[in-house]
């Protein structure tokens, strides 16, 4: 018996495709569904019979492990509490996408050991559980229905071509999946990049849609310091920590990005591409720092989701970026550690920007001191 095949552009509604799939997953059968990277091949994790079906269908052999499934970096944590440094800023900043994140399976607080037994020798063989969030409106929408994950694996057979449209998956698996969610051919056509994780460094095991130099990038801790406009204070905060960090790893300014730091500023209330202030160009000069190719630019989501440390000049800023991000309060803090603002210098003389530059210089070396450099 072929499978049900669902053209979701067509649908009518999309929310009815949505519930058709939770409903098929909960029954225990296996849908195809369309991601960013491969059409993926997915069975409820709370079911045992349904990933032996999977495995089955697949013709997977043992040890090779399934992905989890999962609807957010947070909920990720549920199955990996010590994720570890590295896995959440890569969780952070990848999902949902096209990364599959390999880590330890052995926090006592983990879910995983509430799945069937089947089902955990089929995600963690050999001691690492693999977590994907994907970057597809329909499988999150089922993911935030569901009661638990999903084991999801690559909608082909064992040694298969990776499929990229519902018409490969039904070449391939025929009878064997009960439900085809057809999108069309997927985003990048590619399968997604397998990254084993540890606290400070990263291997990848497969290659696929993001390269090694991105996730280098993607990796490296990022400092981001807010102020109003991005023209007085925040900017010169960034030259000041940039300085600071690059003399604590005994390098030069150039040489950051290399040594896996990433320091930017932005404003709150701030328009693109506004040039720095005059005085502040001046009070960084005389400290060594070249202000004057900076451009302003306004606080972004992405800014703010990638950001480990996020450093306001003010309660207001701390406020204005906790209640528009709240995910982003733990990480986000007033740079004074006392509690106190540092006052914008703005229309005043170039000695109040000096007095600013300094406080704003003693008040980072605190918080420099204790980045994991």
């Amino acid at each position: 018996m072929n499978p049900v095949v669902i053209d979701i552009r067509a649908a009518e509604d999309a929310r009815d495709v949505v519930h058709r799939a939770v409903q098929t997953l909960v029954e225990g059968r296996l849908v195809a569904f369309p991601t960013e990277t491969v059409y993926g091949l997915a069975a409820s994790a709370l079911s045992a019979d349904a990933v032996s079906r999977l495995l089955e269908a697949k013709g997977r052999r043992e040890g090779h492990p399934l992905a989890l499934a999962v609807k957010s970096a947070d909920d990720a944590l549920d199955y990996v509490p010590d994720l570890g440094t590295l896995g959440r800023r890569l969780a952070r900043r990848c999902w949902p996408g096209p990364v599959t994140l390999v880590a330890d399976n052995s926090h006592p607080d983990s879910l995983i050991p509430r799945l069937p037994e089947a089902v955990q020798q089929a995600i963690v063989p050999s001691g690492t559980v693999g977590l994907r969030v994907p970057a597809h409106d329909l499988i999150l929408e089922v993911l935030r229905m569901m009661a638990g994950p999903i084991a999801l694996s690559s909608a082909n057979l064992t040694g298969g071509d990776d499929p990229f449209t519902a018409e490969q998956v039904v070449e391939q698996l025929g009878e064997r999946v009960d439900l085809v969610l057809d999108d069309g051919r997927t985003r990048f056509a590619q399968a997604s990049t397998v990254v084993r994780v540890h606290d400070r460094e990263f291997q990848i095991l497969r290659e696929g849609v993001v390269n090694e130099a991105t996730l280098k990038r993607l990796s490296s801790l990022m400092l981001l310091v807010v102020c109003t406009g991005n023209t007085c204070r925040s900017p010169m905060a960034e030259r000041l920590a940039r300085q600071q960090i690059a003399e604590r790893l005994g390098c030069r300014l150039e040489e950051l990005e290399d040594r896996s730091v990433i320091v930017m500023s932005a404003g709150i209330a701030s328009g693109p591409g506004g040039a720095p202030s005059p005085h502040a160009v001046e009070v960084m000069k005389s400290m060594g720092l070249d202000l004057s190719d900076h451009r302003s630019q306004p606080v972004r989501e992405q800014l703010v989701r990638h950001a480990d440390l996020i450093l306001t000049m003010t309660r207001g800023h701390h406020e204005a970026i906790v209640s528009k991000w709240p995910e982003a309060a733990g990480r986000t803090h007033l740079l004074c550690r006392d509690g106190g603002d540092v006052a914008d210098p703005i229309g005043g003389p170039v000695e109040l920007y000096r007095a600013c530059a300094q406080q704003m210089a003693t008040e980072l070396s605190h918080w420099i001191d204790e980045l994991p450099l």
